[in-house]
C-alpha cells in the first residue's frame, strides 16, 4: 500500500498564494499526495494536478438542515474531496469537540462516500503520566462504537502527539514507532481489520526529519502542517514517502 501524505494548511491561504502553491505539488509515484484546504478554497483547489488528492479540514456529523455555519459531507463532495479531517487536536482543544463527536463525524463522512482521517493523540501531560496508550484507545474505542469493526477498517489513522504541533518538536522515530504499534496491535485486538488501515505520523514533520520516520515500522505516511504551506519542504516530504 502506498504511503499518504497530506498537507493540513489549517487556517492559511490566499487566491494569490494559493494559485502558486498548487501549481508547485505534483504527483511522486508510489505516494498517495493530499492537500486538505480551508472550505473557501476547496473550488479553487479543484484546479490542482490531477494526481494529487483533495480533502477538506472538517464535516458536520448532520447531513443538512438548519445549522448555520456547518457544512455537510455531500457539498465537500460536489468538490470531488476524498478525504476529510476529523478529530485534529485543535478542534478537539480549542472548539471542544469530544471523542464522541468526532465519531459522528467520522460515520458521516464514510456514509457519505468520503474516507475520514481520524485524528489521535496525546497531550505532553498525559505522555509525563504514562497515559498515551490509554488516551488514545478511548479516542479510537469512540469511533470503533459507532463504525463498527468493517467501518473501522475503512478509515484512516492519524497519530498526532499533541505536544509536537506547530511547536517545533517532533517525536523521534521510536517514540512514532511505539505509539504506531501500540495503534495497530489496539485494532488487531478488536478483530479490526487493520492491514487495510494506514497510520499517519502528524507533528512537525519536515524534510529532516521525514525520511527516518517514513522507515519506521508501521508508519504509513504523514499529517504535514506547517512544512505544507512550502512547496519545496511539502514537496520533498512527499519525495522521501516513495518506495525505496
Amino acid at each position: 500500500m502506498n504511503k499518504l501524505v497530506a498537507g493540513n494548511w489549517k487556517m492559511n491561504g490566499s487566491l494569490v498564494s494559493n494559485r502558486a502553491l498548487l501549481a508547485a505539488i505534483n504527483p511522486v509515484a508510489g505516494v498517495d499526495v493530499l492537500v486538505c484546504v480551508p472550505f473557501p478554497y476547496l473550488a479553487q483547489a479543484q484546479e490542482r494536478h490531477p494526481g494529487v488528492a483533495l480533502g477538506a479540514q472538517d464535516v458536520s456529523e448532520f447531513r443538512n438542515g438548519a445549522y448555520t455555519g456547518e457544512v455537510s459531507v455531500s457539498m465537500l463532495r460536489d468538490f470531488g474531496c476524498a478525504y476529510v479531517l476529523v478529530g485534529h487536536s485543535e478542534r478537539r482543544a480549542l472548539f471542544g469537540e469530544s471523542d464522541e463527536t468526532v465519531g459522528r463525524k467520522a460515520v458521516a463522512a464514510l456514509e457519505g462516500g468520503i474516507e475520514p482521517i481520524v485524528c489521535v493523540g496525546e497531550t505532553l501531560a498525559q505522555r509525563d503520566a504514562g497515559l498515551v496508550v490509554e488516551v488514545i484507545g478511548a479516542q479510537l474505542e469512540a469511533v470503533l462504537g459507532v463504525l463498527g469493526r468493517e467501518g473501522m477498517s475503512r478509515i484512516t489513522i492519524a497519530y498526532e502527539p499533541v505536544w509536537a504541533i506547530g511547536t517545533g518538536r517532533s517525536a523521534t522515530a521510536a517514540q512514532a514507532g511505539e505509539v504506531h504499534r501500540s495503534i495497530r496491535d489496539w485494532l488487531l485486538g478488536r478483530h479490526v481489520d487493520a492491514g487495510r488501515i494506514r497510520i499517519l505520523y502528524g507533528g512537525s514533520m519536515k524534510p529532516q526529519n521525514a525520511p527516518e520516520l517514513f522507515a519506521t515500522e508501521c508508519v504509513g505516511g504523514g499529517l504535514v502542517g506547517g512544512a505544507s504551506l512550502v512547496a519545496g519542504d511539502f514537496s520533498a516530504i512527499c519525495r522521501a514517502a516513495a518506495p525505496v
